[in-house]
C-alpha cells in the first residue's frame, strides 16, 4: 500500500510539470484574479453547481456499492441467533363463515289452521319431537272411516277364503274380495299419511329460532307461511331449526394451494384446522376438514373448503366471520428465522452471517414463505451466526460484538393464505 502511495504521488507531480511547460493557458492562469474568478461563476453557476451535484451523487453511489472493508471503526454491538434444522409446519390462513351442519325450515304440507305450538323460541329439539299440531278433526274422521272399510274388507275377503274351500263360492269371488281389501287397505294409509301431516315434528336435532305463527295461524301447502306482528307482516318459515352441535365453518383456499392440500388429503389424515371468531385471543377452536369442493371457482380463482368443529358451548352461530388456520403440510429440516433478519436492497435479499472472526459477511438468500415475524429461508447452513438486530451500520467486513445470542424463535412460523403453493416450495 506504501508503495502504491509513493506511485500515486509521482505520477501526480509528473503531470503537474507537464502541464505548466506545455500549457498555452499557463500563464493565462497566473493573471486570474478574484473578479475574473467572480464573473466566471456567475456565468456557469447553474453548470458547476450540477457537476458538484453529480460528482457528490457519484462518491455516495461508489460507497454504497463498494464499501470500504478495511475502514478504521470499532466494533458493532448485534444480537444473532445460531440457525437450526427444524420441522416447520406450513399453515395457510383464510377468512371464513360459520354455517350450520344442518339447517331445516319448517313448513305445512297441506292447507290447514295451526290448534296447538309445542316449541318455543330458542327452544332445543331432538329429532322427532312435536313441534306444531294443525287442526286434525277432518282427517281423523276421513282416516277412522277408510280404517273401518279396510278392517270390513278385510274381514269379507276372510271369509271369502272359508267359502271358498266349501266350494260355496267362486274362486273369481276370492280374487274380487282379495283386491278390495287392499284397495281398502291402501285408502286406509293414505288417510294416516294425510293426518300425520297434521303433526309436524322435528327432522334433526337442533335449536328452534323464532316460532312465526301462532295457535290460529292459517298456513298453506305452497311451502309459505304469512305471519303478523302488530303492523308488520312477513313471509317465510313456521319456525327454522338449526343444527349448532358440531357446527361447520366455510372458507375459500387460493388455486395455487390446492396440489399442496390434496397431496395431504392423499396420505389418509384429515387436515386440521384452528378456529378463531372475533377476538382471537378468548378461545381457539380445533377441527378438521370435512369437504374440498371438486371445482375451482374461477371468479376468484379459489375452491371453497368445509371444515367441521365443535360447539359444546353453544357459542357459535351461523353466520359469524371466522379466522381459520389450515395445516396443510410439513415443511422438512428447514431453516427459519426473524423476519427482521432479512436484509432487502435493490439486489435481492440478504442476511449477515459471522464468520470465525466475527466479522459480517453478506449471504443472498431466498424466502422460501414469511408469516408473523418469522421467515423460512435458503441460502445458508444449519449452524450460521445470523445476525438480528444491529444490521443496519453493518458492512461486509465489519468487526462486531455480540449483545446476546439465542435460539431459534419461540413460536414456530405460519404461513398465510399468500404462501407459496408445492413448487415454490420445493
Amino acid at each position: 500500500m506504501a508503495k502504491l502511495g509513493q506511485l500515486k504521488n509521482a505520477t501526480k507531480s509528473r503531470l503537474c510539470a507537464l502541464w505548466q511547460k506545455y500549457s498555452p493557458h499557463t500563464q493565462k492562469l497566473k493573471q486570474l484574479n478574484f473578479a475574473t474568478i467572480k464573473t466566471f461563476a456567475i456565468q456557469y453557476k447553474w453548470r458547476i453547481l450540477l457537476v458538484l451535484i453529480a460528482l457528490y451523487a457519484g462518491s455516495k453511489t461508489y460507497d454504497y456499492f463498494f464499501p470500504a472493508a478495511d475502514k478504521a471503526r470499532g466494533p458493532i454491538t448485534v444480537s444473532t441467533m445460531v440457525v437450526e434444522k427444524r420441522d416447520v409446519p406450513l399453515i395457510i390462513e383464510a377468512t371464513g363463515t360459520i354455517v350450520s351442519n344442518s339447517i331445516v325450515d319448517i313448513r305445512p304440507m297441506i292447507t290447514n289452521t295451526v290448534a296447538k305450538i309445542f316449541v318455543k323460541d330458542g327452544q332445543e329439539v331432538k329429532a322427532g319431537d312435536l313441534l306444531f299440531q294443525l287442526d286434525d278433526r277432518n282427517d281423523k274422521a276421513n282416516y277412522e272411516k277408510l280404517k273401518a272399510l279396510a278392517d270390513d274388507a278385510q274381514a269379507q275377503y276372510l271369509r271369502a277364503k272359508e267359502l271358498v274351500a266349501k266350494n260355496f263360492i267362486s274362486k273369481a269371488g276370492l280374487d274380487t274380495s282379495s283386491a278390495n281389501a287392499k284397495s281398502a287397505l291402501s285408502a286406509a294409509k293414505a288417510a294416516e299419511v294425510q293426518l300425520s301431516f297434521d303433526y309436524i315434528k322435528s327432522p334433526i336435532d337442533g335449536r328452534a329460532g323464532i316460532v312465526n305463527v301462532f295457535p290460529g295461524s292459517l298456513v298453506q301447502a305452497s311451502n309459505v307461511v304469512s305471519t303478523a306482528t302488530s303492523s308488520t307482516s312477513s313471509v317465510g318459515a313456521m319456525v327454522t331449526i338449526t343444527q349448532l352441535n358440531p357446527i361447520n365453518v366455510q372458507f375459500v383456499i387460493p388455486e395455487k394451494d390446492i396440489p399442496t392440500l390434496l397431496e395431504n388429503q392423499l396420505d389418509g389424515e384429515p387436515l386440521k384446522v384452528r378456529v378463531t371468531v372475533g377476538d382471537s385471543s378468548k378461545k381457539v377452536y380445533q377441527g378438521t376438514v370435512l369437504v374440498i369442493d371438486n371445482q375451482v371457482d374461477p371468479s376468484i380463482a379459489a375452491v371453497r373448503v368445509k371444515a367441521q368443529i365443535p360447539n359444546d358451548d353453544m357459542t357459535l352461530l351461523p353466520g359469524q366471520f371466522a379466522q381459520v388456520s389450515l395445516v396443510a403440510s410439513d415443511l422438512k429440516d428447514a431453516l427459519f428465522v426473524p423476519s427482521q433478519a432479512v436484509v432487502i436492497n435493490p439486489r435481492g435479499k440478504f442476511v449477515y452471517t459471522l464468520d470465525k472472526d466475527g466479522k459480517a459477511v453478506l449471504n443472498p438468500v431466498k424466502v422460501v414463505y414469511e408469516y408473523q415475524g418469522s421467515s423460512v429461508i435458503t441460502g445458508i447452513q444449519a449452524g450460521d451466526k445470523v445476525v438480528v438486530e444491529g444490521k443496519q451500520n453493518l458492512r461486509p467486513g465489519s468487526k462486531t460484538r455480540e449483545a446476546k445470542s439465542s435460539n431459534v424463535p419461540s413460536e414456530t412460523p405460519r404461513a398465510s393464505a399468500t404462501t407459496p403453493s408445492a413448487s415454490d416450495k420445493k
